[in-house]
């Protein structure tokens, strides 16, 4: 592994610990000093030590590896995505019917310009820049198309399948960005290594 891996890997790691936090604070459970310890060394370990296993996988699976950082990228632009619908929709647009929906829709996509370049230069690691207008005319399709299966994803999450198990409503609308996001991952990973940053 690079040295760049390691030091992303932390850092990564260490956003995804930040949401399991406010998650945490959310459900009103508190966090003393263990646990916050706890959440601020083990997440980026995690984060690393699971880098590293797909790192020895690489060998002979090579998707394994971008999968693994593709899947880092991917948790950080879903905090981001996260922390900007709350804002968007909390602070500026509360008060306007399908809020929700333009909310969602403006995070996601700022929280794929960093995909972008997250996956570009770290996940497939294509640096170089003949036919890049081809490749960012690519990537935005691919991104379009998620975009589309991100928002009817949260659409359905939380308009037609509603709160579960006695989740809190406001939770549950984080709760669906979050799995809006994974599926529209799924789609993107598979446009992105197939489509957009082949070699």
């Amino acid at each position: 592994m690079k040295a760049i891996d390691v030091v992303l890997a932390l850092i990564f790691g260490r956003i995804i610990g930040f949401l399991l936090g406010d998650f945490l604070r959310e459900w009103e459970i508190h966090i003393n000093l263990y646990l916050n310890l706890i959440i601020w060394i083990a997440f980026p370990l995690i984060s690393l030590f699971c880098l590293w296993l797909a790192h020895l996988i690489v060998r002979k699976f090579l998707f394994i590896y971008q999968g693994a950082k593709f899947f880092l990228v991917g948790a950080v632009a879903t905090v981001v995505d996260l922390k900007l619908f709350e804002f968007i929709w909390l602070l500026v647009l509360a008060q306007i019917q399908a809020s929700s929906i333009i909310a969602k829709g403006f995070s996601f996509v700022i929280s794929t310009a960093l995909k972008y370049w997250g996956n570009k230069y770290w996940a497939f690691q294509k640096h170089g820049k003949e036919n890049i207008h081809k490749e960012m005319a690519q990537f935005f399709l691919i991104t379009l198309i998620g975009l589309a299966v991100d928002i009817l994803s949260f659409r359905y999450f939380v308009n037609a399948l509603g709160p579960q198990f006695d989740i809190p409503a406001a939770i549950w609308i984080k709760l669906s960005v979050i799995f809006a996001a994974i599926i529209a991952a799924i789609w993107n990973f598979i446009g992105y290594k197939f489509f957009v940053f082949k070699k």
